[in-house]
């Protein structure tokens, strides 16, 4: 793909006003998109897709007769980036955290759509034939955050790991350094804060700078303020602020 392709998109969206909307954005502040197809729920889009194969799908999590994950599994056969546009919703926001997915709150922000479809644009551009739609509809089917999977964005490109291989995770400044249960350790492009804000238990954040798996702690000792042995002999200290919840969670 080069600089002057089109990037060949569909959206699905239930309302009318909504993808008026989002085609005149594009139009105005993304020349690059050009919109071969609209879908108004699930039942629609899925043959749609099928049918007009696109590049790119800005794809509503909410619709009629299904939700955005259910079109997705729906088209698995399938490769196409996604651009998901949501209204809150913590649970599906986790999920595609995970998963490393461009997502849009509405009412859609300009800036964001740009800046979604320019990183969008520069994945085509690598020709990378990685489905992470999968992952995303997998991890959003398991209930269970240990038995999910997440994509980590690294300086070389992307690794995908499972949640229970996670030991703990250190902020690093701009980045987090993950380390696996194989002795491994990732660097990853995001703030220590992205993963807090993901994580949920067996996930604790128990200093500013760590999180650690519950699942892997070995040993808690009350000297020197307290601290935890994990089971690979890593010693993290357990902040003040942290301690009570800490202890809570071994009741």
């Amino acid at each position: 793909m080069n600089d002057f392709q089109k990037i060949k998109s569909v959206i699905v969206e239930d309302e009318s006003a909504a993808r008026e909307a989002l085609k005149n954005y594009l139009a105005k502040y993304c020349p690059q998109i050009e919109i071969i197809g609209e879908a108004q729920n699930s039942r629609e889009a899925i043959p749609l897709l099928h049918e007009l194969q696109p590049q790119l799908v800005f794809l509503d999590v909410e619709m009629p007769f299904g939700n955005a994950f259910d079109v997705l599994e729906g088209c698995k056969d399938l490769h196409f980036e996604t651009i998901f546009v949501t209204a809150f919703s913590e649970y599906s926001l986790k999920a595609l955290n995970q998963s490393a997915a461009y997502y849009l709150l509405k009412p859609i922000s300009i800036e964001e759509l740009i800046l979604a479809v320019n990183k969008v644009q520069q994945q085509l551009m690598k020709q990378e034939l990685f489905n992470r739609n999968q992952i995303i509809v997998q991890n959003f089917r398991e209930p269970k955050i240990e038995k999910q999977q997440v994509i980590l964005p690294t300086l070389e490109g992307f690794e995908v790991v499972k949640m229970e291989e996670i030991v703990r995770l250190r902020g690093n400044g701009n980045f987090t350094d993950i380390h696996l249960a194989d002795g491994s350790k990732k660097m990853v492009c995001r703030f220590l804060k992205h993963f807090d804000e993901m994580l949920d238990f067996p996930f604790m954040r128990v200093h500013k700078s760590h999180i650690i798996n519950l699942n892997f702690v070995k040993s808690y000792h009350k000297s020197l303020g307290g601290y935890v042995t994990l089971f690979d002999d890593t010693e993290i200290e357990i902040s003040v602020g942290y301690k009570e919840e800490f202890l809570r969670r071994f009741k």
